[in-house]
């Protein structure tokens, strides 16, 4: 054989052992993957039992689950759906009521093992991924009787599966209420992680959900547990939150962005809440006008109901503080709520309330206002400036007009009232204040003011009339007695002339008193004698002579 001959002859053999190989390592690796295909489907009901016993365990209640696949890929995957917890009152009660929700439902779920580990008594898994959670906790009182308390009953056997991480997406938190005519309280969370899950102690959480009124974002980190299956009401919790951005234009009739912080305690029944809020720009529609808002409130929500107790909130609304008291609660029949609140402002500036209620802009009035106050604003689409409801007493101290000529017309006829004419319009003459004090009730956005008296040196006023806060503008009504008689408020041949009129213009110990009106805008008035003829309508600018009798 030649050496040629012998050289293909070796590169022959040497084909063909690589052929053979390879078809030996095709052979067992499609040898392999039947096995482990083979071995998936086998496990498969192992691990669906274990998830299902699992959690039965671990919520007390039977479990349903449609489907469970296992693949391979860098370890064990193992993914699931339609899965469902029901609800027991214990080990054997189920839920009393017809057509009971599932108490949790999950649309699909993902989570990566070993095959050593889907092999032990006890799986490790470090992470679950679930989606489309539905949690639905029933109204206190509506389940059957619970069992015993033993560790038998309660199912607290040893856990097939242990989770050190659970990260839900697209989930939905609903406290059923014991009223079939009001709404269930409902949670929309866009994501919240679970860690330290373990079936008797609390688990850690970070929530992050979209508040749906008013809009904005809302980030929770916590304790929650451990479950209270027998009532889940009662399964505490506890945490932080950080509500921020918070659109107040998705609430018809004010606006503004909100940002609030704090804590909160108690069990998903009861829950308690003490925080702060900052909005620099709070504003009603009828007004507009950006005013910075800060609170610091308590509160405790009821799970039951959905009603939340407001004792106290602390706020500030530019310079003005005030405390309020009441409670937030729902309407039968209704979509959203009633608040009913007690407010009291000890310490205020009435600039403050007139620019939040007024367009005007400097408002009519600057000084210091107190009121006590019961403010109603019911549940319905109607703007809150329009549908709020007030009813209260106010007084005002050290009041001045904010427009100079005004100021100067009040100046000089506080000096005539008070028998000073020639000081009526010196240079020097005193800068006056006013004080008023009055009851106050408000009602489809218009102000009805009864038994408002005015005072400032020389003169005392008593009136009656109502201001609309839309288009902003006012009308009263009453009486001016000043101390000073006719003749004393002028000089000169003028008070001759008028002295013998002095006995006829007294009344009721006042040296004059007359009918006058007062009717305009939100910042500027017109005073005068109210004649039954006069039909002149507000917003009038007040004349520069003051509107005193002079003869």
């Amino acid at each position: 054989m030649t050496e040629a001959n012998e050289q293909e002859s070796r590169r022959w053999w040497r084909r063909r052992w690589v052929l053979v190989t390879v078809s030996v390592l095709l052979g067992v690796a499609v040898v392999g993957a039947l096995a482990v295909a083979w071995g998936l489907r086998q496990l498969q009901p192992l691990m669906r039992r274990k998830v299902v016993e699992t959690l039965s365990a671990r919520f007390h209640s039977p479990v349903e689950l449609d489907r469970l696949e296992l693949s391979v890929s860098k370890g064990v995957i193992v993914t699931g759906g339609g899965l469902r917890i029901l609800y027991l009152a214990g080990p054997t009660k189920p839920d009393v009521r017809q057509n009971a929700p599932p108490m949790l439902s999950v649309e699909s779920f993902e989570f990566r093992t070993g095959l050593r580990e889907l092999l032990r008594p006890t799986t490790r898994v470090v992470a679950v991924k679930v989606s489309g959670v539905k949690v639905n906790i029933p109204p206190k009182g509506e389940r059957g009787a619970a069992q015993p308390d033993d560790e038998k009953a309660r199912g607290q056997s040893k856990l097939g599966i242990a989770v050190d991480r659970i990260e839900c997406t697209d989930a939905r938190v609903t406290l059923e209420t014991s009223n079939p005519a009001k709404e269930p309280l409902v949670f929309e969370i866009e994501r919240v992680t679970l860690t330290d899950v373990g079936a008797k102690k609390p688990l850690n959480y970070e929530a992050v959900l979209m508040n749906p009124k008013p809009v904005g974002l809302v980030e929770s980190t916590g304790r929650f547990g451990p479950w209270q299956g027998d009532n889940p009401r009662d399964t505490p919790l506890e945490g932080t939150y950080a509500f921020t951005k918070a659109d107040l234009s998705s609430i018809h009739g004010i606006a503004g962005t909100l940002a609030s912080t704090g804590k909160f305690a108690g069990t998903l029944g009861e829950i308690t809440v003490d925080g702060i809020s900052d909005t620099p720009d709070f504003r009603l529609d009828i007004s507009d006008h950006p005013m910075f808002l800060h609170a610091e409130f308590h509160a405790v929500v009821d799970g039951t109901t959905g009603n939340t107790k407001l004792d106290p909130v602390v706020a500030r609304l530019g310079r003005s503080g005030f405390t309020a008291r009441g409670e937030v609660v729902r309407v039968d029949g209704q979509s959203g709520r009633d608040l009913d609140l007690h407010v009291v402002m000890d310490k205020g500036r009435v600039e403050d309330v007139l620019s939040l209620a007024l367009k005007a802009n400097p408002p009519l009035l600057r000084g210091g206002v107190g009121f006590k106050a019961h403010v109603r604003i019911p549940p319905g689409p109607v703007s809150v400036s329009r549908k709020i409801r007030l009813e209260g007493t106010f007084t005002i101290d050290g009041a001045v007009l904010s427009d100079a000529k005004m100021r100067e017309q009040m100046d000089t006829m506080s000096m005539r009232a008070q028998g000073k004419p020639r000081l009526a319009n010196a240079e020097d003459a005193e800068a006056v204040t006013a004080s008023a004090e009055g009851k106050f009730s408000v009602a489809d956005a218009v102000v009805n003011v009864s038994e408002l008296s005015y005072q400032m040196p020389g003169v005392q006023v008593k009136m009656e009339g109502e201001v609309k806060l839309v288009p902003s503008t006012f009308e009263f009504h009453g009486v001016a007695r000043t101390e000073a008689t006719a003749s004393q408020m002028t000089t000169g041949w003028k008070s001759l002339l008028v002295k013998p009129f002095d006995n006829l213009l007294k009344k009721n110990g006042a040296g004059v008193e007359l009918p006058i009106k007062v009717t305009g805008t939100g910042s500027t008035y017109d005073l005068r004698l109210d004649f039954p003829h006069d039909k002149r309508g507000p917003g009038v600018r007040a004349p520069e002579a003051a509107p005193t009798p002079q003869k």
